[in-house]
């Protein structure tokens, strides 16, 4: 598996996408420090982005190596090779060079401008860890519902259809629900249903650490309380890693069962 895992990291750190990709934040979080010198206001515009891009470019990139390399994945189908190991080889080399592009793209930059030496280190560091996790979270789930279809325009519209969902169509329902029943305490039903939701759940844990949990509306007491603590931030974050490792099972189910 991590003779997969490196083939598939290398031959993605060679694509021109994934230096277009490090450098496309690179560029970002440099003109946010030329508009602004305040790192807490930089780490705020560049959760806006990443909260939305990387989930996006994650399916995207997951979804296109799986349809992209079936030919080579074929060919190790016919050696002595575990399916769960290929597939898993394949997804975390996607995974981590996605990581890898965002923790430059926007690290650098950081460091450059004396992050190490600022009160605002832990948010940076939770901004890159979220990063990170919705990084791996979408590509399991993009090359997940790979496997389940064969059809690439299918799957591609199926991937594209799951981000938007996570990202635009759950908040809409969510604050339909809270208008329709503004009348009962839905502060509970908000904290546990954020945490369907790997996006919603990564921006509570950024404006938590940065404070400014008033931004979030009549809710943001609620959450305030619960994951302000460390108890609640550790729950948070476990939550993030199962939101990685049911898709990653996912996989393992459909690979072994699938007939190739």
């Amino acid at each position: 598996m991590f003779k997969i895992l490196k083939y598939s990291f290398f031959d993605l750190i060679r694509s021109r996408w994934t230096y277009i990709y490090c450098a496309f934040y690179a560029l970002l979080t440099l003109s946010l420090f030329w508009l602004s010198s305040d790192l807490s206001k930089v780490i705020i515009s560049l959760m806006n982005v990443i909260l939305v891009l990387v989930p996006l470019i994650a399916t995207i990139f997951g979804i296109m190596y799986y349809y992209n390399s079936r030919e080579f994945t074929e060919l190790l189908l016919a050696q002595p090779i575990k399916r769960t190991h290929i597939f898993l080889g394949q997804y975390l080399g996607v995974a981590t060079s996605l990581s890898l592009s965002i923790l430059i793209g926007v690290g650098l930059p950081f460091i450059t401008y004396g992050i190490f030496g600022s009160a605002e280190i832990w948010n940076y560091f939770t901004l890159l860890l979220v990063g990170v996790f919705l990084s791996f979270i979408f590509s399991a789930i993009a090359f997940f519902i790979a496997l389940k279809n064969e059809n690439r325009i299918k799957g591609f519209g199926l991937a594209i259809l799951v981000w938007l969902f996570f990202a635009v169509i759950y908040d809409g329902l969510f604050l339909l629900v809270l208008a329709m029943f503004s009348d009962y305490p839905l502060e509970s039903f908000a904290l546990g249903a954020s945490m369907f939701n790997p996006i919603d759940l990564s921006r509570i844990l950024i404006l938590l650490k940065l404070d400014i949990s008033a931004l979030m509306g009549y809710t943001g007491a609620v959450f305030h309380k619960f994951l302000g603590s460390g108890l609640g931030l550790g729950i948070a974050f476990l939550s993030l890693v199962l939101w990685v490792v049911l898709p990653v099972l996912g996989i393992q189910r459909v690979s072994r069962r699938k007939d190739f």
